[in-house]
């Protein structure tokens, strides 16, 4: 009170008293002279005269007396002031009982102002308030007499019953006045007692609490009572908290109409007034009856059994039911009462619900029951205000949950207030409300759904007003104004229409009825404001639950917090679920749209937050449905009455048979962009929930007809589906943001959790296995929605791809199986996308360090293999090649499933999917192989073959080959790397299968790594080599062997048999499997225009190319790698297997395999033998380097860089080359290869030269060629066996040589082998066998002894050819003709011409016996004998020969071989092993000499002549080789051949002139020779021998007799020719005998007479007769020659002679 004390305040108040003490004299004056004279007003007046303002003499005099008390000055003054105080005031206190209103209204205002300053003692108060109590009741000035008491109350501390107790209880009498003035008939004195009355009871409390908050420290706790008397304990209150108990008791007893115990003096009080004070004490002092017992004693004992009292009016009423049923009638709800009680039951609730648990639940019961819709309307708009306040605090229904809900037995209040909520919704729509006629209503409607058919037309056509779409919808709010329309915001539901009114702030509960307190009647409730303010309560009710829990999840999560939220949520749920979605289908307006999808939503994330699947799934289906869509039904919007929505898209259902069309409204979109917000912020918590909303979410996307694009995003742009679909401007602008929203929200998947992110994956693989279902069986376009977001959400959770990758890829490869090509497509876009992007995201750690992930990665691609569809194929291989292109160097372990891609492309998957993989694939040899491991390059050998294999295109499978050429080369490049790091691995992988206790298992196990790598290398082109096309066959023989070749030097030495057996001869099987089974039928062309040479036109003659090139191939490493082949254990074995080989292929029916397979045999025929240094020292040194190869550097086939060798390498051939002695095998195993080898080349020789039995146009004839080669190989492998070679081997020799030369050859080959026939040449076949003999005689010569017996042998077999010439050798049963004969191109087979063959035949028979005559086997072996009679056969055909030369040739080859045999057969003449001989010798002579076979007719002089010189020659030896040695050869033969002489020497014709004698006739100087040999032989007399007589003898004897036929014969032929002459050679011949007789005789003169015979003699004498009758012939020189013969006769001229007696004459 500072302010008051003040001296300036005192001063003030000291002057005012003087004037209102002045004031009231003089009025006094004027009517009451009594009050002027009082004493004490005398004393007043006297006091303030004394204290003038210009004398303050009286006051300085009081204040002396008061310091020297030592008193302060203020306090003295007031103390002063305050003991006078009953005095001072007692002039006012007269002046009221005057009852004259001004002095009245002067001395209250006087009062008031000595109050105000607390100058008032208890006394002068207690005066006061009953002078107040007389004015009272005298009505006496109301309004001041309030004010006097309000003053009183407020700032006088005094008045209080125990401060009274002495005076009475003034402090009850001050209130209760109040009361009293608050029921005067004014009414403004009523209010303002009423204001007064409330002050007062403020005041009351206030002390109160200022009296605890004095007490606060010292307080002491209150005493607990039992049992219902608060008398103790009331009497331990204090003074201020007293008067307030016994005030709120007694306000409690005036509402229940009961006499007050304390405000004594009360005569009326009206339950309206009583109720609002007791709410106004119960809302403003709560802590009051909180801290205090005896005060919440009052609360449970009487103010809650008052107000449940109170309100069962409002519970028995019913709306509407009779009166007449019921025995009494019931009282009708006051509005005013009711109201106000609705007030305190919130305040008693909100307050005080701690301590009023049980009386609560009753409170809110009845609530609850207010709501029927039995109970009046305004009776259920104020229930539902006081539940809208108890649904804007959270905590208070959070209690209840726990204090009812919770319990077991209890009621569920928390539910029921929801589920009342909801039925009072929806009782609304279904109860006309009262008030609204149906005829208005019907009206509007009429109106409504005229209007909507005009707006609604716009829409459908999708011209919305430019300015953007009509965002109010139309509904039955539209009130027509002055042509314009109005549309209010709404609900509609089933024809019921109420308008949404704007109640309240969100959050806050402003009541409107509730706070009508002036209100004696019901308010009549518009329509539709119980309706807003439910839906209020609701939105309120979510929001504020939602905002609490939410709030306190954050914080420490307790597990009874949980239950209790738990609790909260399941009680409310239902209701709430039900009455919003009521509303939803109901509203018309957007923002409630709003509201109710924003609560929807919140629900569905808090249930979501706590666990509550059901209720969350509800929630998400509500939106779900009110979006029209319920898994995949459909229900069809239409634009009826009931829901007046724009209408912004038409389209066809996502349906697999979709029934008509779909139309979305302003509010599909509006539930839409609300389950968009829910999946975007609330992700994490919706779990299986997914499934409902991106099913929808889908469904609003295909009516959209958003397409996926890159990426998964899907972007306007749709191929319109049919003709019912039309989107409307307004959605069109909308689409790229409902693209874009849809993105993000895929995008926020990567704030999930794991396990949410796990829902959100399931849910779109179910979504898609369902759009996978419609899609079967029909091309229509399928919905790709589920598959563009799986790549979506993939994409953006590239972090911890682990933990999705399965599922998702899984789905995905499921996907990529569908039928529907656009499906699948997408299945594999989406697919290819991911693995992309999760090789090239920037994973921690990065793949390199993550190899696991790398190849799970990578493994789905490779599981794409195992479909069919090519176009999934081709983007799997278009994928490999971008990840090729972009991530090549760093795949490492991800290689194998790279490469199997490539190599699991099968041959029936199409061109273009072969060509894309081997793009791949040469990419990967050309860039790659370096940056591989080195185990995967096994791989690529692999794939690279599988290539190679394809037949879909030629050019791939030859450039697969050169690949594999490419690859080897790399090979041989970083041998030793690769070598390194596959040991390394081998080493690794045998100790892992050594601790799993199983074996290793690889392909060539046990060959090092690096040989397997070769050897796998090697088999793949060794597959390729076998392949159906035959460019493709050459082409990977033509590689396998230039690999082998140019890098086989890296294997180890053991590998090598590995490639011998596995790859080299397992190749050669094949092919001659495949070259034997091979078809025979014509190629008509290679495909297209391509014309196939005749050599290659059957698939047989392609695979004899292959053949040829493979045994090529073969026999080349068995030459060139002899010296690393021959250590290895089974080389003999091989050698046989290869021998086998070259055997089939020499004897196969193909002239190419044929020849070839000899040319191989050649070549491994080449091979130098490796001998040891001691053996032979004559060896040419080279012999010691078995080495064929250079080392060095050299250039392999088709490489441009020189073979660097590496170390290991260089070691493994310096094994071979020089460091170490080379390898020797025992010289018995050589010899033994050579034998095999000898075995075999008799095989095929014997096997291909023996005449096939019958002969048609497909007999299989060896050509020419082939015989050659054939007999060319014998050389060179007699060079190995010749110590060997025996009787047996040359008869074996023998038999192919006659039958190779024996065979003919076809006529349309014969121009190109054969000369014409008329030149004398040898086919190369024939020189070929005469070489073979050579080397063999050669061999012979130059051999031991042993080896001469085969002399003989060689003899017979020359001499065989020799035959040839005049009989050609017959092939079997094979008709041939002669060359001249054949025509050419007939299928006809062609005799050689044998004849120089047999001649130089015949040259090297003489040759031979030349050197070999006096052989000791050639003796033995008649080999003479046989030669003559083999030249027999020509000599006796003579002019028969096939050619001239022949014959020729034997007269002239006889003569040299007798020059020579004739010396040795009489050199063992006596051995009788030339006895033979003789007979035939002779009969050779006689047929030559006097053959059978008549000269040509063309023959000329000069060639007769040189014939006949021929002859000469003949005879001519007889008289140089034979006849001198007569006495060494048999009489027989002698005498055969002088007859032959004899014959030949007689010169006439005999009478019968024969075609035979025409020869004899025509040889004069033949004749003269015989003749002259007969002569010279019968004038030896140089006998020596006997056997030289004899042979003189003989030739006398046969010359003579000659003479004497001759001369007959002429004698005969003159007579007979009488005048004619003779022809000259009878004249010649006959001259010549003549000449001889002549000579003869002489020549007999001449000899010894002991020498001449006598019958010689006789002969002689016997010729004179004969000549004397020639005497008679005309020609002169037969005469002169007859004079000569006759002369030498005079000798014989003498007389007889005495006998001879005893040997003498």
């Amino acid at each position: 009170m500072s302010g008051t004390n003040s001296p300036e305040a005192v001063k003030k108040l000291l002057e005012n008293m003087q004037s209102d003490l002045r004031a009231l004299s003089l009025e006094c004056k004027k009517k009451f002279p009594p009050v002027k004279e009082d004493k004490n007003c005398s004393f007043a007046v006297k006091l303030l005269r004394a204290r003038k303002p210009l004398g303050y003499g009286d006051l300085l005099d009081l204040f002396q007396v008061c310091e020297s008390a030592s008193f302060d000055l203020t306090v003295i003054k007031f103390g002063t002031l305050k003991e006078n105080s009953s005095e001072v005031v007692q002039p006012f206190l007269m002046g009221c009982g005057t009852k004259e209103p001004k002095i009245t209204q002067l001395c209250l205002a006087a009062i008031q102002r000595l109050m105000s300053h607390e100058v008032v003692s208890e006394t002068a108060a207690g005066n006061i308030i009953n002078m107040l109590w007389q004015l009272m009741e005298n009505s006496l000035e109301e309004l001041k007499l309030l004010q006097t008491v309000l003053v009183l109350l407020t700032t006088n501390t005094v008045v209080h019953d125990e401060a009274l107790s002495k005076v009475g209880s003034l402090f009850v009498k001050a209130i209760v006045l109040c009361f009293r003035l608050h029921f005067t008939k004014d009414n403004i004195t009523n209010n303002t007692a009423a204001a007064t009355v409330r002050q007062v009871v403020t005041v009351v409390f206030e002390r109160m609490v200022a009296e605890d908050e004095r007490h606060r420290d010292i307080i002491e706790q209150p005493v607990l009572v039992q049992g219902n008397s608060n008398r103790r304990s009331v009497s331990a209150l204090k003074p201020c908290a007293k008067d307030a108990y016994m005030l709120f008791q007694d306000l409690c007893q005036l509402v229940n109409a009961d006499a007050p115990y304390w405000l004594v003096g009360m005569t009326e009080m009206t339950r309206t007034f009583g109720l609002e004070l007791l709410e106004s004490v119960l809302n403003d002092f709560p802590q009051v009856f909180l801290q205090h017992q005896e005060f919440s004693f009052l609360l449970k004992e009487r103010v809650c059994p008052l107000v449940i009292k109170l309100f069962s009016p409002n519970i028995k009423f019913r709306q509407g039911s009779s009166t007449s049923s019921s025995p009494a009638p019931v009282e009708k709800p006051y509005f005013p009462i009711c109201m106000r009680l609705l007030r305190v039951v919130s305040v008693l609730i909100k307050q005080f619900y701690s301590l009023l648990v049980t009386e609560c639940e009753i409170f809110l019961s009845l609530l609850v029951k207010f709501l029927d819709a039995d109970k009046p309307q305004w009776l259920r708009a104020v229930a539902v205000e006081s539940i809208h306040r108890l649904c804007v605090q959270p905590q208070l229904l959070r209690s209840f949950c726990q204090s009812y809900d919770m319990k077991q037995h209890s009621t569920k209040v928390f539910r029921d207030i929801v589920n009342a909520l909801g039925s009072f919704i929806q009782s609304l729509f279904l109860v006309p409300p009262t008030g609204n006629p149906a005829t208005v209503n019907q009206a509007g409607k009429d109106l409504s759904s005229k209007l909507v058919s005009l707006l609604s037309l716009p829409y459908l056509t999708g011209n919305s007003n430019p300015g953007g779409p009509v965002s109010a919808p139309a509904n039955s709010g539209m009130l027509g104004i002055g042509g314009g329309v109005t549309l209010l915001p709404a609900f509609e539901y089933r024809g019921t229409w109420i308008p949404i009114l704007t109640v309240t702030v969100q959050g806050s509960a402003k009541a409107t009825y509730l706070e009508m307190l002036d209100k004696v009647e019901p308010p009549t409730i518009p329509e539709g404001y119980a309706m807003s303010v439910a839906f209020h309560c609701l939105l309120d009710l979510v929001r504020g639950i939602t905002s609490m829990i939410e709030g306190e999840l954050g914080e420490v999560e307790i597990e009874f917090s949980r239950a209790v939220w738990e609790e909260m949520v399941n009680a409310c749920w239902c209701g709430l679920l039900a009455a919003l979605s009521l509303l939803l289908d109901a509203s018309t307006d957007e923002a409630a749209t709003e509201n109710i999808l924003k609560a929807e939503l919140t629900m569905a994330a808090l249930c979501g937050r706590l666990g509550l699947v059901t209720s969350r799934d509800a929630f998400i289906t509500a939106i779900c449905k009110a979006y029209s869509i319920q898994g995949q039904s459909v229900t069809m919007i239409s634009p009826s009455s009931e829901s007046h929505q724009q209408v912004v898209a038409v389209g066809q259902p996502l349906a697999v048979q979709p029934q008509g069309t779909v139309m979305l409204t302003s509010k599909n979109i509006q539930c839409m962009r609300t389950l968009l917000n829910l999946a975007h912020c609330h992700g994490a918590v919706l779990g299986t929930s997914w499934q409902l909303v991106l099913a929808t979410l889908q469904h609003l996307v295909w009516i959209l007809g958003l397409k996926p694009s890159s990426g998964g995003a899907l972007k306007p742009g749709r191929a319109v589906e049919g003709p019912s679909t039309v989107l409307t401007t307004a959605v069109m602008t909308d689409l790229p943001v409902i693209s874009n929203i849809l993105s993000r929200l895929f995008e926020s998947s990567q704030y999930l959790d794991d396990v949410s992110l796990h829902h959100l994956i399931n849910a779109l693989c179910s979504l898609s296995l369902e759009a996978m279902d419609m899609a079967y069986g029909n091309n229509k376009e399928p919905s790709l929605f589920a598959v563009a977001k799986l790549l979506e959400t993939g994409l953006v959770n590239m972090h911890r791809i682990e933990i999705l990758w399965r599922p998702l890829t899984g789905h995905l490869l499921e996907v990529c199986q569908h039928p529907n090509s656009r499906m699948r497509e997408w299945g594999a876009e989406a697919l290819t996308s991911l693995i992309k992007a999760g090789l090239t995201f920037n994973h921690d750690p990065p793949l390199s360090q993550n190899q696991r992930l790398q190849l799970l990665l990578l493994n789905p691609l490779k599981e794409m293999s195992s479909i069919n569809h090519p176009d999934i194929r081709l983007k799997q291989l278009e994928c490999v090649l971008q990840i090729l292109q972009s991530q090549g160097d760093s795949l490492g372990p991800g290689w194998p499933l790279v490469l199997g891609v490539m190599g699991a492309i099968r041959n029936d998957q199409g061109e273009s999917l072969i060509r894309t993989a081997f793009q791949c694939l040469q990419l990967v040899v050309t860039d790659f192989l370096p940056t591989m491991p080195c185990t995967c390059l096994q791989i690529v050998v692999d794939v690279a073959g599988s290539f190679g294999l394809h037949n879909q295109e030629l050019n791939i499978s030859l450039t697969s080959i050169g690949l594999l050429w490419n690859i080897s080369d790399y090979f041989f490049q970083r041998g030793e790397t690769i070598e390194k790091e596959l040991d390394k691995e081998e080493a690794a992988q045998q100790k892992q299968a050594e601790e799993k206790g199983v074996v290793l298992n690889r392909p060539f196990h046990p060959a090092p790594p690096f040989d397997c790598l070769w050897l796998c290398l090697y088999a793949k082109l060794g597959e390729l080599c076998v392949d159906p096309r035959p460019a493709v066959r050459k082409s990977a023989g033509q590689t396998l062997f230039s690999t082998i070749g140019a890098h086989g030097t890296l294997l180890q030495h053991s590998t090598w048999h590995t490639v011998i057996w596995k790859v080299l001869f397992h190749l050669l099987d094949r092919v001659r499997e495949s070259s034997t089974t091979a078809d025979k039928e014509k190629i008509e062309s290679g495909g297209g225009n391509i014309l196939i040479h005749h050599s290659r036109d059957t698939a047989e003659k392609q695979w004899a190319e292959t053949w040829v090139l493979t045994l090529a191939g073969v026999a080349r490493i068995f030459n060139t790698r002899r010296y690393l082949l021959q250590p290895l254990g089974d080389f003999p074995r091989a050698w046989d297997v290869l021998l086998d080989h070259i055997q089939s292929a020499a004897l196969s029916k193909n002239n190419e395999v044929s020849l070839a397979a000899l040319k191989s045999f050649q070549e491994i025929l080449q091979i130098v033998s490796p001998v040891r240094d001691s053996d032979k020292p004559e060896t040419p040194p080279a012999v010691n380097v078995p080495v064929p190869v250079l080392i060095g550097s050299i250039s392999g086939p088709g490489l441009n860089r020189p073979f660097i060798r590496t170390d290991s390498i260089g070691e493994r051939l310096r094994r071979y080359s020089g460091s170490e002695p080379p390898i020797v095998t025992d010289e018995l195993e050589d010899l033994n290869l050579w034998w095999a080898a000898w075995n075999t080349w008799y095989r095929i020789g014997s096997e291909s030269t023996k005449p096939p039995i019958t002969f048609d146009k497909l007999t299989f004839i060896p050509s020419q060629p082939f015989l050659t080669a054939l007999i060319q190989i014998f050389p060179a492998l007699y060079q190995h066996i010749k110590t060997g070679f025996n009787m047996d081997d040359l008869q074996k020799l023998g038999v192919i040589l006659h039958s190779a030369v024996s065979v003919p050859i076809s006529s349309d080959a014969s121009p190109f082998i054969l000369p014409s026939y008329t030149e004398a040449v040898l086919t190369s076949l024939q020189e070929a066998v005469l070489t073979a003999l050579d080397v063999l005689q050669k061999a012979i010569c130059v051999g031991p002894e042993n080896m001469q017996i085969m002399y003989p042998a060689i003899f017979d077999q020359l001499l065989a050819f020799v035959e040839f010439s005049c009989k050609p050798p017959q092939y079997g049963q094979l008709e041939t003709k002669h060359i001249a004969n054949a025509k050419y191109n007939q299928a006809e087979w062609v005799a050689l011409n044998y004849v120089p063959f047999a001649e130089r035949s015949l040259e090297v028979v003489v040759d031979l016996y030349q050197k070999t005559a006096c052989h000791k086997a050639v003796v033995n072996e008649k080999v003479l004998q046989n030669i003559i009679k083999t030249l027999r056969v020509p000599l006796s055909l003579k002019y028969s020969c096939p050619s001239e030369s022949t014959w020729k040739l034997a007269v002239s080859s006889l003569l040299k071989v007798l020059s020579i045999g004739l010396p040795v057969a009489r050199q063992h003449a006596s051995s009788g092993k030339f006895d033979s001989m003789w007979p035939e010798l002779a009969n050779t002579f006689e047929d030559f000499l006097f053959t059978k076979s008549i000269p040509p007719d063309n023959l000329s002089i000069q060639e007769f002549q040189r014939n006949e010189s021929i002859d000469v020659e003949v005879v001519q030896l007889i008289s140089t080789e034979i006849l001198p040695y007569a006495n060494f050869i048999p009489k027989e033969f002698v005498g055969q051949i002088m007859t032959m002489l004899n014959k030949g020497s007689i010169h006439s014709q005999s009478s019968s002139f024969t075609e035979a004698e025409i020869d004899i006739r025509l040889r004069e100087e033949f004749s003269k020779m015989c003749f002259e040999t007969l002569l010279q032989f019968s004038f030896s007399n140089k006998v020596t021998t006997p056997q030289e007589g004899y042979i003189s003898r003989m030739a006398l004897s046969v010359l003579l007799k000659r003479s004497q036929d001759v001369l007959h014969r002429y004698i005969e032929d003159e007579r007979l020719s009488g005048k004619c002459p003779l022809p000259r050679q009878q004249v010649t011949e006959i001259i010549f005998v003549l000449k001889a007789v002549s000579t003869l005789i002489d020549s007999l003169k001449k000899t010894q007479p002991e020498n001449v015979d006598g019958n010689t003699w006789a002969q002689v004498i016997a010729l004179y007769p004969t000549l004397v009758e020639c005497i008679t012939c005309s020609s002169s020189e037969v005469c002169s020659a007859l004079k000569e013969a006759l002369v030498p006769f005079k000798d014989f001229m003498q007389p007889p002679a005495s006998k001879v007696q005893n040997g003498e004459s």
